[in-house]
């Protein structure tokens, strides 16, 4: 994407004006729109052309997790921008992380994360895919676990509710658990592992890892390595 048009909603001042600043001088970057409250925030949501906006948790009127929840409503009832919603905080608690991606978050980065790294959040995230931070990688991970230990106790069940999604799109579909060998898999790809440095720390060929890999895309319904924690959430599997 040549041109990122961001929407900033951040009530602390200094970080709004730093977040601004670090991002404008950033070639091909420009920030279209800013407040400091959910109030504002919604309505430039509604009204402002923009192709991702930061939101952070702890707004004063309302939090930025349920701020996402109301704007995606707005956008399934066509009232809305298609702007992707990019969490930032620095709070990485399971229960924060798992309502954002329930609410309809595209994206969830920690504030101490580096202005590259926030520029690559934003472009993955508004050419539709998911960005995850590193930091919060591992809760994603552990409670995709405990749902798929859930669904490997309960054999007879192949159907599972989705939360968190459209009306259009909250209806059962098949669940496909991971293998135990899929996770561990899983997991070294949240590492940051390579297939060649999967294949050294599981004792199996590169080829084998590939095969695996593909699976583990296939059944999370994932594009990319850096989707897949995420897809788990996003279609329901996380309740």
């Amino acid at each position: 994407m040549d041109h990122l048009r961001v929407l900033i909603i951040e009530d602390h001042d200094l970080t709004r004006i730093g977040l601004r600043s670090a991002l404008q001088q950033r070639e091909g970057v420009e920030v279209v729109g800013e407040a400091r409250d959910a109030k504002t925030g919604l309505s430039l949501l509604r009204s402002v052309p923009s192709d991702v906006a930061i939101v952070d948790v702890g707004l004063p009127d309302m939090t930025g997790i349920e701020l996402t929840q109301q704007f995606k409503r707005f956008q399934r009832a066509g009232e809305a921008t298609e702007t992707k919603i990019l969490i930032m905080t620095m709070q990485d608690h399971e229960d924060t992380v798992l309502a954002a991606f329930a609410a309809g978050a595209d994206s969830y980065c920690m504030k101490n994360a580096t202005i590259d790294q926030l520029i690559e959040a934003l472009k993955i995230t508004a050419e539709g895919n998911a960005w995850i931070d590193p930091a919060i990688a591992r809760v994603v991970l552990q409670q995709s676990q405990k749902t798929y230990a859930n669904a490997g106790a309960n054999p007879t069940s192949n159907t599972i509710a989705i939360n968190g999604l459209s009306e259009k799109d909250g209806n059962f579909i098949p669940a496909y658990p991971l293998t135990g060998r899929e996770l561990e898999v899983l997991a070294l790809i949240v590492d940051g592992c390579s297939n060649a440095e999967i294949s050294a720390k599981l004792y199996i060929t590169v080829g084998t890892v590939k095969t695996h890999v593909r699976n583990i895309l296939n059944k999370l319904g994932a594009d990319d390595r850096t989707q897949v924690a995420v897809r788990a959430l996003r279609t329901g599997l996380i309740r």
